[in-house]
């Protein structure tokens, strides 16, 4: 079957043992480094999305996602409620009440953000009835001043199911003893866990209960929304804001945690960025090895010119022969990447059970999540072959413009 001259000489290059094995090793370091430059972006993309992706679902799914507020307690949030459940935006609604303070069990103390919820309207703003550890927000009952807590901070505060726990609010209050700290003692019924941070700092009571305790009684604080798209909710809160007759105002999760999945997005544009500079150093290895090749060929160079070689079927043998081991490396990395990716979950899992110790407890998110995505594994892909051609210009040039009788001078 007929193939073009370049295409032949090239496949051939790549394939013949050379006289010189440093070539060799460079061409291999440059093949191994493109692999390996690839390989790290892939999966660095990959565990940025998964830490993208559980923020979202977990954090997002427990904070509000937006809320109406009210400069003055809300008396009537059933009609707020009922008025969101209209708009087509709006996946569900519930009243809520935040209270900040101190939890202390036997000497041990530690900050929370306890909320007031009503358990049946509590599932449709929340993940929290889908990670509950035990107990049931069913028990979190008016005037039992039960608590669901989450299992990090129930266990730092060193909390079964049935202990009590002493509740201390930052208001004081005017005693005949004095001025001290309001403190309430409540029951833990429940734990839950979501494997994000918030385990260690946030807890639940009734929302009657925590009325009494915030001094509204019949009265929340506000009504929190769920909605289908996160970057409407903004939007969707001040539309109903405006159809209000009183003093409310719209927050949403841009404003309490905005800031948090920027910070994210940019990390995963720089870290890209700076892995690509890896893979663009790999490429260019390319570089030095088809220099050393097109030195150490000089003399092929010569006879195929001699032959009738015109200098882009030179330019083009040295092109194929450089664009080969880019390929051979990107591929091997693409393939390396894709499948770490889909397996560091797992493997990071399984490391901590061999170490007996959590390997990520203190961030937002407390295991490793990967999401591959297609478009970012063709986005790595496409930039490696495209460096790796790039890479063969420079050398494939020089080969073009070898002089067959300076280069068989002495042969």
């Amino acid at each position: 079957m007929f193939r073009p001259v370049s295409l032949f000489v090239g496949l051939r290059y790549t394939r013949a043992k050379r006289r010189n094995h440093f070539i060799s090793f460079i061409s291999l370091t440059s093949i191994l480094g493109l692999t390996l430059g690839v390989t790290v972006l892939i999966v660095v993309l990959s565990v940025m999305n998964g830490f993208d992706r559980e923020l979202q679902r977990r954090i997002l799914g427990m904070v509000p996602q937006a809320s109406v507020m009210g400069y003055q307690p809300i008396e009537d949030w059933q009609s707020i409620v009922d008025m969101a459940r209209q708009d087509p935006r709006v996946t569900g609604a519930a009243p809520f009440i935040q209270l900040q303070g101190l939890l202390s069990n036997k000497g041990m103390v530690d900050s929370a953000f306890v909320s007031g919820i009503h358990p049946d309207y509590e599932g449709q703003v929340s993940i929290l009835p889908n990670h509950l550890k035990s107990g049931s927000l069913q028990e979190l009952q008016p005037g039992s001043f039960n608590v669901v807590l989450g299992s990090a901070l129930a266990r730092k505060l060193g909390l079964v199911i049935g202990d009590k726990v002493t509740l201390v609010l930052p208001e004081a209050a005017l005693t005949p003893a004095g001025v001290i700290p309001r403190f309430k003692r409540l029951t833990l019924v429940g734990t839950f866990e979501v494997g994000a941070e918030l385990d260690g700092m946030v807890g639940f009571v009734n929302l009657e209960d925590a009325a009494r305790l915030a001094r509204i009684k019949g009265n929340v604080e506000g009504v929190r929304l769920q909605v289908k798209d996160l970057f409407t909710a903004g939007q969707v809160a001040w539309d109903l804001v405006a159809k209000q007759q009183g003093q409310f105002y719209a927050s949403d999760w841009t404003r309490t945690h905005g800031t948090l999945f920027q910070a994210i997005k940019m990390e995963k544009t720089m870290m890209a960025l700076l892995l690509l500079l890896i893979v663009a150093v790999a490429a260019f290895n390319i570089v030095s090895s088809l220099v050393m090749v097109v030195t150490d060929k000089k003399s092929d160079i010569a006879i195929l010119r001699t032959l009738g070689a015109s200098p882009n079927t030179i330019m083009g043998v040295f092109m194929v022969q450089g664009s080969f081991i880019g390929v051979v490396g990107t591929l091997a990395g693409t393939a390396l990447g894709v499948l770490v990716a889909l397996n560091i979950s797992d493997f990071a899992l399984w490391l901590e059970q061999v170490l007996h110790r959590k390997l990520f407890a203190q961030y937002f998110v407390n295991y490793l999540p990967s999401e591959l995505r297609w478009e970012n594994v063709m986005f790595v892909s496409g930039m490696g072959f495209l460096m790796s051609f790039f890479a063969t210009l420079y050398p494939a040039r020089k080969a073009a413009k070898v002089q067959p009788a300076e280069a068989l001078r002495y042969e």
